[in-house]
C-alpha cells in the first residue's frame, strides 16, 4: 500500500492557510505535476495575488489557484466583458477556452494592452469573468503558417474530459508518497552513447524510472535504428515521466512509439518543444509514407503524446515523480532546447542533462545555462569533443562569399538545413545579406520543407530568442523574411527552380541528405559542376552527407517515379563548421570552467568514439585548471552499460 499521509497533509496545510485568508474553497485536486485549488469567489486571486507562491514556498510543490467551475461566467458574457476591458488598439484576433485549466486564451498583437498598467486590466477580467486570462502574442505570419500549431490547440481543447482524468490519474502517481528506504541511483544508457543519434537514457531509482529523450538513428538499421528499449529494467507501462529536451528526432523521434505500446504517462518539455516535436513526427511520417517505409507509429499515436505533454517553462521545479523534481534551463541549442537538471530524494543525488547545447551566443539565441542549485552527476554531449570550430562571423563571411562565387557562374546552392534550428540562423544570415547588399539583389532564396511553418513557431515565441531577434517581433517585424525568400508550396516548382538559368539557394530539409526534398534537389543539381552543395551542419555517420562529405561521388537514388538511378556529384562540395548549433571543443571546456557547482561524476555522450574518448582524455588532463574536484570520475559508457551513481541497487 502507498502511504497517503504526505496528501492528507498537503491539503490540511492549504485549507489552513486559505481559512486563515477567509477564502471558500471548493475542493483540492492533484492535477499531475500541480496542485489546484478550486475556490468559488474569484476576486480572491485579484485580493491575493501571492496566494499561491506561499502556499508553494510552505509546501515546496507547484501551486495553482482556479476557480471553480460553477464560478465562471459563460463564455459569450466572458467575450464581451474582454472586448469592453480591452483597448481595441491591442489587436486582439481570437479569443477561446480551456475548461480543464479555467483559462482564456486572448491571443493579441500588442499583448501589453491586454494586461494593462500594473495588470490592471488581467485583473479586472479574472475578477469579472472567473476565467483566468493566458494571454498569446500574435506571430507576424500569414494564418495558414500557423495552421498546425492552431491545430494542435484545438485538439487539446476538444479533448478537455480526457486531458482532466490524465492530469488526476498522474497526479495521484507524483503525490503518492516515497515508499522505499532503500535508495539508489542508477543510469542506463539505452541509446546515443559512443554514437550520435537515438539519444535515450533511463534514470533509475527503488521508486521511480524516468526516461530522458527517446530519438531515433537517421542512419540506423536495425538494432541501430532506435533505442535498446528492450531492456530488462524498461517496461513502458511502468515509466513515471519521460522527459524530451528538444525538439530533433535523435531525441524525440520516437516518443509516440511508446504510446502505440501501452505508455500513458507524461511527457515533460517546454512549450515550443512540444509544437516542434509534432511537426517533426509528422513530417517523418509524411516521408516514410512517400517512400514506401512503414513507420513504427501513426497519427494516432501522436496525438495521444500531445495529450499527454505538460510544458514547463526555464526554472520551473517541479515534481515528476514521488522522489524526483525537474527544472529546464536553457540549452541554447534550438527554440525550446533545455538542460535537464533532476533533483532526487530528500538531497540524495542531483543529475544535469545537457542534452544538445551550446556555449556560446548566436544569432537566434543566447547560450547556455551553467549555473544550477546542485550537481553531483552531469551527463554531458560531446559531438565536436575533439575539435573547434571557427567563430560564426567567419563563417557567415564564408558562407556568403561561397554562395557569390556560385551565382557569379550562374549556378545554384543546395544547402541541407535542419527544419528546426539551422534553417533560421542561414535564414537571418542571408536575409541581413541581401538587404545590406552583400548578395547579388537579383538572387533568390528558395526554402522548402517544414522551414516556413517551424520559423512561423519561432515568432510566437519571441521571449525565448535573442534580444536582437526578439526586439525586431516586437516590433512587428519578421527577421527571417526578405522579399527574395521565397516559400516553395508544390512539389513541382522544384523541378522548375533546378531547370532555371537563373542563380538561386535552395534551403531544403533534411540537413543529413537522410529524406525529404534536399534529396530531390540533389538529384536535380548534382551533375552540374556550376552548382554548390554547402552543409552546415553535422552530418551523422552512415548518412548520405556525411558520404558525400568524406568523397563518396556516385551515389544511387530513387527518383519519383521508383526508378532506381546512378547520380554523379559534379557540383562543387563545400562544408562550413561554424553555424553548428553544438558546443565545440573549446566551449565545451570553457561550460565545465563556467558550471557551478563542479560536479563530481562526468559521464560523456552524444559523439562519436573519437570525440568522446578525446575529450575524456582532456578534461582528466585539465581538471585542476577547470576547477574540477580532484576525485572527479569520468566516465564513457556504451550502449546498454549501466551505472550506479548514488545507493546501493
Amino acid at each position: 500500500m502507498y502511504r497517503r499521509s504526505d496528501r492528507k497533509t498537503i491539503i490540511m496545510t492549504i485549507m489552513k492557510h486559505m481559512l486563515s485568508h477567509n477564502v471558500n474553497v471548493t475542493r483540492v485536486e492533484f492535477e499531475g505535476p500541480e496542485i489546484a485549488i478550486y475556490v468559488k469567489n474569484p476576486k480572491v486571486l485579484v485580493e491575493y495575488p501571492e496566494l499561491a507562491k506561499e502556499i508553494a514556498k510552505k509546501l515546496k510543490k507547484r501551486i495553482v489557484i482556479r476557480t471553480d467551475p460553477s464560478a465562471r461566467r459563460p463564455k459569450k458574457e466572458t467575450i464581451e466583458i474582454i472586448k469592453q476591458l480591452v483597448p481595441e488598439e491591442a489587436g486582439i484576433e481570437e479569443i477561446r477556452f480551456d475548461d480543464v485549466l479555467g483559462e482564456v486564451i486572448i491571443k493579441a498583437r500588442k499583448v501589453g494592452l491586454v494586461y494593462g498598467k500594473g495588470r490592471s486590466i488581467y485583473n479586472k477580467i479574472l475578477a469579472e469573468t472567473g476565467w483566468r486570462p493566458n494571454v498569446i502574442r500574435a506571430a507576424p505570419v500569414r494564418p495558414e503558417d500557423l495552421k498546425l500549431l492552431n491545430q494542435i490547440i484545438d485538439y487539446m481543447l476538444s479533448q478537455s474530459s480526457y486531458r482532466l482524468s490524465m492530469l488526476r490519474s498522474i497526479g495521484e502517481r507524483i503525490h503518492r508518497g516515497v515508499i522505499f528506504e532503500n535508495r539508489y541511483v542508477r543510469i542506463t544508457a539505452l541509446g546515443g552513447f559512443m554514437e550520435v543519434g537515438r539519444s535515450a537514457i533511463l534514470v533509475e531509482t527503488s521508486e521511480s524510472r524516468v526516461l530522458l529523450d527517446v530519438g531515433i538513428n537517421p542512419a540506423g538499421t536495425g538494432y541501430d535504428l532506435y533505442p535498446r528499449l528492450d531492456v530488462d529494467q524498461l517496461k513502458i507501462d511502468e515509466i513515471d515521466a519521460v522527459v524530451i529536451t528538444h525538439a530533433h528526432l535523435d531525441h524525440m523521434g520516437l516518443l509516440p512509439y511508446l504510446f502505440k505500446y501501452g505508455y500513458r504517462g507524461p511527457v515533460y518539455a517546454t512549450k515550443p518543444t512540444r509544437d516542434l516535436m509534432v511537426l517533426s513526427q509528422l513530417d517523418l511520417l509524411d516521408i516514410a509514407q512517400r517512400g514506401g517505409e512503414k513507420p513504427p507509429y501513426s497519427q494516432l499515436e501522436v496525438k495521444k503524446m500531445v495529450l499527454h505533454t505538460i510544458p514547463l517553462d526555464y526554472g520551473e521545479v517541479t515534481d515528476i515523480a514521488p522522489d524526483i523534481k525537474l527544472t529546464f534551463y536553457n540549452a541554447g541549442h534550438i527554440l525550446g532546447s533545455a538542460m535537464a537538471h533532476l533533483h532526487i530524494g530528500e538531497g540524495l543525488h542531483n543529475i544535469v542533462y545537457t542534452g544538445d547545447f551550446k556555449f556560446g551566443r548566436t544569432r537566434l539565441l543566447d547560450k547556455a545555462n551553467a549555473v544550477f542549485p546542485r550537481v553531483e552527476t552531469l551527463i554531458m554531449e560531446s559531438t565536436y569533443g575533439d575539435r573547434d570550430q571557427p567563430k560564426r562571423e567567419l563563417a557567415e563571411l564564408e558562407l556568403i562569399s561561397t554562395i557569390s562565387r556560385t551565382a557569379a557562374r550562374k549556378g545554384k546552392v543546395l544547402i541541407p538545413v535542419m527544419a528546426v534550428g539551422r534553417a533560421q540562423e542561414i535564414l537571418l544570415v542571408l536575409a541581413e545579406a541581401l538587404r545590406k547588399k552583400l548578395l547579388p539583389q537579383e538572387l533568390k532564396v528558395y526554402i522548402d520543407g517544414s522551414i516556413k511553418q517551424v520559423t512561423a513557431i519561432h515568432l510566437t515565441y519571441p521571449e525565448l530568442l535573442s534580444a536582437q531577434v526578439r526586439s525586431r517581433i516586437l516590433r512587428d517585424e519578421n527577421p527571417f523574411e526578405h522579399e527574395n525568400i521565397i516559400p516553395v508550396d508544390k512539389k513541382q516548382t522544384r523541378e522548375e527552380i533546378a531547370a532555371s538559368d537563373e542563380p538561386a539557394v535552395i534551403l531544403a530539409t533534411s540537413g543529413m541528405l537522410t529524406g525529404g526534398p534536399s534529396v530531390e534537389y540533389l538529384r536535380l543539381l548534382a551533375g552540374d559542376p556550376r552548382n554548390t552543395l554547402i552543409f552546415v551542419a553535422y552530418q551523422a555517420k552512415g548518412t548520405l552527407g556525411r558520404r558525400i562529405l568524406e568523397g563518396e561521388r556516385e551515389i544511387t537514388m530513387v527518383t519519383g517515379e521508383g526508378k532506381v538511378e546512378i547520380v554523379k556529384i559534379n557540383m562543387e562540395v563545400v562544408s562550413i563548421d561554424g553555424f553548428s548549433g553544438h558546443s565545440d571543443r573549446r566551449q565545451l571546456l570553457a561550460f565545465l570552467a563556467n558550471m557551478k557547482p563542479k560536479p563530481r561524476n562526468i559521464i560523456l555522450n552524444h559523439g562519436e568514439p573519437q570525440a568522446i574518448h578525446s575529450l575524456a582524455e582532456t578534461i582528466r588532463r585539465r581538471a585542476q585548471h577547470l576547477g574540477l574536484p580532484p576525485n572527479v570520475r569520468v566516465y564513457t559508457p556504451a550502449v546498454l552499460d549501466s551505472i550506479h551513481i548514488a545507493g546501493n541497487a
